[in-house]
């Protein structure tokens, strides 16, 4: 569509060209070519001047359309309260520079200098201005933001915690596990997520790391924090504290979340066993998934598919819709098959929930 567009106005602007072009053969040529010719000599450069433009046009509408999708790619990293604010930031700007633009106009007459090169130095503070507006707006957003509105802090007028502003620590699993992003969207889930500077070093570590399946999980948690930016219920903040004593990256979490008082969120079992025999509270999202699954209770009758053999002789196992998986005894040789089976007892680790069945009728 862009192209379409921009082609179109190059090949009316050629039309336009090519008239002048042929209002200036006639003037040239009056006296030595008949009506006829000054038509056809009217019509072909019409014509030549068309399509030139619908030949310049295009090229130029493809060019056009990369730089549109490039800066469409581009806008999508700013986070909304930095634009807004640099806007906002850049009007003030602006506004402080009228007053020495006005006086550029009142006074132009008196100082000489000023009336050859009074447009220069008003277009300078502008742009003076504006640049340090924008600057100053997004450097000092939650300052300002703070200022207009008290309600943001973390406490309210009777002194009580806001609870919309806790914070949360952020390690690389729960980030690489991408469901954060889901939970923040449904609204279970805002205030401040904490990313500390050394986690944000280790995806970038993953990130460029020659085994491609690790690149893939490396840039899988780039693009769920550049998520997470975007959203309006959290506000994602970079936390330079290092702790350059600790080598491991679980300890130094573990470190930072006792100084600062915040819980770690977190998928890893180890990091979760850790962090709480040093007193340090911990948000696992894999015991959030466990609590959301439907509830299945001995004697309950299931209907699933079998998939492969389990570990026990005989045994065959297939998954529910929420992936749990079902261990079936004497099931091996319904594998491929849709059975009903009768819940016979649940399992709950750690790493999630297991349950094992019969056949139904057997």
């Amino acid at each position: 569509m862009v192209v379409l567009v921009v082609r179109l106005i190059f090949m009316i602007i050629g039309g336009i060209g090519g008239y002048e072009l042929g209002e200036l053969i006639q003037t040239q040529l009056a006296n030595n070519l008949s009506s006829n010719y000054h038509l056809i000599g009217f019509i072909v450069s019409i014509i030549v001047c068309v399509g030139v433009g619908f030949v310049i046009g295009g090229a130029a509408g493809r060019y056009i359309a990369k730089l549109l999708n490039r800066f469409q790619h581009a806008i999508q990293d700013i986070p909304g309260t930095d634009l807004l604010m640099g806007a906002i930031g850049i009007i003030a700007g602006f506004l402080v520079a009228f007053l020495p633009s006005v006086t550029v106009i009142l006074f132009r007459s008196e100082w000489g200098w000023l009336s050859d090169w009074g447009w220069a130095f008003m277009l300078a503070v502008f742009a003076i201005c504006g640049v340090l507006g924008y600057i100053i707006a997004v450097q000092k957003k939650e300052d300002l933001i703070n200022f207009f509105h008290p309600s943001r802090s973390s406490l309210n007028v009777e002194g009580k915690v806001d609870m919309s502003m806790v914070s949360r620590i952020l390690d690389t699993s729960v980030i690489i596990d991408g469901r954060i992003t889901d939970i923040c969207y449904s609204g279970f889930l805002d205030g401040e997520l904490v990313v500390p500077r050394f986690v944000l070093n280790e995806l970038q570590a993953i990130a460029d790391s020659e085994d491609s399946l690790k690149r893939n999980r490396g840039r899988r948690g780039l693009d769920v924090l550049n998520a997470l930016q975007r959203q309006d219920r959290v506000e994602v903040n970079i936390e330079d504290t290092d702790f350059p004593e600790l080598s491991a990256v679980d300890s130094k979490l573990v470190a930072l979340a006792k100084s600062l008082n915040l819980p770690v969120m977190t998928n890893d079992f180890n990091l979760n066993k850790i962090a709480e025999l040093q007193g340090v509270r911990v948000l696992n999202i894999n015991e959030l998934s466990n609590a959301l699954k439907p509830v299945v209770l001995p004697g309950e009758s299931i209907t699933l598919s079998l998939i492969k053999e389990g570990k026990e002789q005989g045994q065959g196992v297939g998954y529910l819709d929420d992936g749990t998986m079902v261990v079936v005894e004497g099931g091996k040789k319904h594998i491929g098959q849709e059975v009903e089976t009768l819940v016979t007892s649940i399992l709950q680790t750690p790493a999630g929930r297991m349950i094992f069945a019969a056949l139904k009728g057997k």
